[in-house]
Formats: C-alpha cells, structure tokens, sequence
C-alpha cells in the first residue's frame, strides 16, 4: 500500500511521499485562481469549485478566501453556502450534504498527528473523515475535528469545538461542544431568539412552499 492509500484508508501514512506533495501542489494552484479572482469575476466562483472538488451539487458557493489540502476529497451537495475563511484539510474524506450553510471562519480538520513526541516526530500523521449532513448550520469560529459525524438539521453554535459526533435535529454549543436541547416545531416561527416572523416575511414563505 503506497503512501496515499494508506491516507485514504485512514492509516498512519508521511505527506511528503507517492505524490502527495505535489497534489497538493496542484490544489494550491486552483485555490490561488479562485482566492484572488476580481470582484467582477465573481461569477466564476461555481465554475473553479466544480473543478476543485470531488463532488458537487448544482449550486455552490464559497466566499474567498479559502483553504484545503486536496479539493478531490470534497463532497459537497446542492445549496451550499460558505462564508470567508473557511477551510478544510481534507486529508481524510470530507462530506457536505445539501442545503449547509457556513459561517465565517469556519474549520474543518480531518488531520491529525500522534500525541506521542517520538511518534509525532516519525513524521506519520493520519486523516479521520468527517461527515456533515443535510441542512446543517455551522456558526462562526467553529472547528469540526477528525472523525465527527454532524447529523441532519443541526444547528452548531459559534465557537464551538465540535470533537464527538451530534444527532439528528440538535441545537449543540461550546468548547467541547455539547448538545444544549433538540430543535422543536415550535422553533418554526422564530428568526432569532424570542423573535418571530413577521406576517410578510411569513406569508411570504407559505406562498414559496417553504412552510
């Protein structure tokens, strides 16, 4: 098993070796295009992600600058919205479901190193995939670590350190991030806090068939 199979495999593997350094390289070469496109090129942004992830709904997007390993690692679903600065080694597989929104400054680490120094200093470190499922809000300044499993309609607070995996339809804050209550039909008619849609806003959504 050469060293890039040992990554996807999520065993102990070194970087720098079978290519991997120069597909790196190579992401690092897309990522350039796509960080420091003008504000009028804009429109580009969709196009560069399609060609930079593995996999991708319909409509993407990803405000620049941002930052990952390999790009072909990604699975990403439709609807998807990620605001400035987010990252993602995905050195272990990364996927995104659909209708997942970003926040700024937002971490998605799927590499990780020994805790051992003797170990460490091998130079073998390790990628955990990370899944993140359907309808999910992360908040900003938040960290997902290796091998978390997000499930669907979940809310992440901002500045959680999200390191064990969070069920289906919870509200989960902090560092360690914990799970703070489940989300309710009665969360249906609020925007923020004890604030509820107003009647346009509302009716509106009823006529989109949203509600």
């Amino acid at each position: 098993m050469n060293q890039k199979e040992r990554m996807l495999n999520s065993l102990p593997y070194k970087a720098w070796l079978d290519g991997l350094e120069e597909e790196r390289e190579a992401c690092k070469e897309k990522i350039y295009e796509l960080n420091f496109l003008k504000p009028k090129e804009r429109g580009e942004i969709p196009r560069l992600l399609k060609r930079l992830f593995g996999k991708t709904g319909e409509e993407i997007w990803i405000e620049p600058p941002f930052h990952c390993d390999y790009g072909w690692n990604i699975e990403i679903g439709d609807y998807f919205f990620a605001n400035y600065n987010l990252t993602i080694l995905d050195v272990g597989k990364v996927t995104i479901g659909a209708n997942v929104q970003i926040a700024p400054n937002v971490s998605i680490y799927t590499a990780g190193h020994p805790i051992h120094p003797e170990s460490r200093n091998s130079g073998y470190e390790y990628g955990i995939p990370v899944t993140i499922g359907n309808n999910v809000w992360i908040g900003g300044n938040s960290i997902i670590l290796p091998g978390v499993t997000i499930g669907n309609n979940v809310v992440i607070g901002a500045g959680s350190v999200v390191a064990k995996d969070i069920p289906d339809n919870m509200i989960a804050v902090g560092n360690p991030c914990r799970i703070i209550r489940k989300i309710t039909e009665d969360d249906r008619m609020y925007y923020f806090k004890d604030r509820t849609f107003d009647s346009e806003s509302w009716n509106d959504m009823k006529e989109n068939g949203i509600l």
